[in-house]
């Protein structure tokens, strides 16, 4: 056991040791509240560090977080034969050891049975509130580490997802300079020409690169404007086919993914007049397809690895579905998956864990106050049963407080544990996870 743990046992040894040496005790001498005292610490001790004991096993042993069901039914097993063992030998050691009020044959005989059943309720009631402690603890640790853990997906995406796009500035600006760089001693009027456009396709990439989808329509219109460039320079050696269904143009695709490509099938491939690179962008079920008839170069330089793989880890950051490549001996195509809904999947994680967050302070407001409600069952039922054996011990009532109470704090637990909340929950996981699939 923890040593504030023992600390506490030992502040509670004293007050119950006051407690009964000043209402209980005719005599007050040094010498029975030293056996006050030692009752007491048994008592406490016994009961106190048995029940620790059994709790810390089974935490190791069968964590609350992991098997919740087959943790509760154990508890309560091994604290009423603990507890009933304990309370019999605390009391065998008070009434025939210490204070030889009976022998050991009439102790279990059965007049001692009424206190040991009290005693016993008394150890249940502290021995539940131990337990209950240690779930609000291991509950408390889950839901902030669950909390946390998913902030850190959330952010590592966001982050992620930023990293892959701001890669698009540079490559694009390199691929074009490229271009441009070999035009200006060619035809340095079509370079004037390439400058301008290129310049309308940079603000392009500058407008939506911080976006996560945009229009099939707008990113086929900027392709078209890229093909125009390459066209400027490799005339009849390439040569670009557009056949997307117009019921596509509304329908989303990440942005620049065609760009990207065609810079693939420019790079990879050669193109001559003779033999010209055949490019071909058109609809598929349910997929955007860039298509190249296969002129692999022989001598290729080494791939960055920036433009297919940036692609699908984009994709993969905002939907299930995967980009596909098919390769033969005379094509290769790349299968681009058409969105109907714009998710703004990265975003949404970070608003549902805040609002995990949320609502895991509200539950863990609302099993604090449950808690607070077992606590003081704990602290006054036992008060009022004291009361009422010394008051008037022919005349039972505390059975009304202990039972009225007792139902509302069963009917409070199921509320704040069991049914009330399930199915809630289970809705919400369900309606998330069927957007996110979107």
């Amino acid at each position: 056991m923890k040593r504030k743990n023992l600390i506490t046992l030992l502040w509670i040894t004293v007050a119950t040791s006051l407690f009964f040496f000043f209402v209980f005790t005719d005599e007050m001498t040094i010498e029975n509240f030293m056996r006050t005292l030692l009752i007491s610490t048994m008592y406490s001790f016994l009961l106190g560090i048995g029940n620790g004991l059994i709790n810390d096993f089974l935490n190791k042993k069968f964590p609350w977080s992991e098997a919740t069901t087959k943790r509760t039914v154990i508890s309560i097993v091994s604290i009423l034969i603990a507890n009933v063992i304990l309370v019999y030998f605390c009391n065998y050691m008070n009434f025939v050891v210490f204070q030889k009020a009976v022998t050991t044959q009439e102790y279990f005989s059965g007049r001692y049975n009424f206190i040991n059943w009290f005693t016993i309720n008394i150890a249940l009631l502290i021995s539940t509130f131990l337990h209950a402690k240690s779930f609000m603890e291991e509950l408390k640790k889950t839901s902030k580490k669950e909390v946390v853990e998913q902030k850190l997906i959330a952010k590592s995406a966001n982050a992620q997802f930023e990293s892959l796009k701001n890669q698009l500035d540079p490559h694009f600006l390199f691929n074009s300079l490229n271009v441009l760089s070999s035009l200006i001693d060619e035809n340095p009027k079509q370079a004037q020409k390439f400058t301008a456009s290129m310049s309308k396709i940079y603000r392009y990439v500058l407008e939506q690169k911080d976006k996560e989808l945009v229009t099939v329509e707008d990113e086929i219109e900027f392709a078209k404007t890229y093909c125009d460039l390459l066209k400027t320079r490799f005339e009849d050696s390439v040569d670009f086919v557009f056949d997307v269904e117009k019921e596509d143009y509304r329908r989303f695709v990440v942005p620049l993914s065609l760009q990207l490509l065609l810079e693939n099938c420019i790079k990879h491939n050669f193109a001559t007049s003779s033999r010209p690179l055949m490019i071909r962008i058109f609809s598929e079920n349910d997929t955007l397809c860039i298509e190249n008839n296969l002129q692999v170069r022989e001598q290729m330089k080494e791939s960055s690895g920036i433009g297919l793989s940036n692609i699908v880890q984009r994709y993969s950051l905002l939907t299930k579905r995967n980009v596909f490549i098919e390769k033969s001996e005379d094509y290769f195509k790349v299968k681009l998956p058409v969105l109907s809904a714009k998710p703004n999947v990265v975003s949404i994680k970070i608003d549902d864990t805040d609002k995990a967050y949320e609502r895991a302070k509200k539950r863990v407001k609302e099993i604090k106050s449950f808690y607070g409600n077992l606590i003081s069952y704990c602290i006054i039922i036992p008060f009022l049963i004291i009361i009422n054996l010394v008051t008037n011990p022919k005349h039972i009532w505390f059975y009304f407080p202990m039972l009225g109470w007792g139902i509302g704090l069963i009917a409070h637990g199921m509320n704040v544990f069991a049914i009330g909340k399930n199915w809630e929950e289970k809705k919400i996981r369900e309606i998330l996870e069927k957007h996110n699939r979107q």
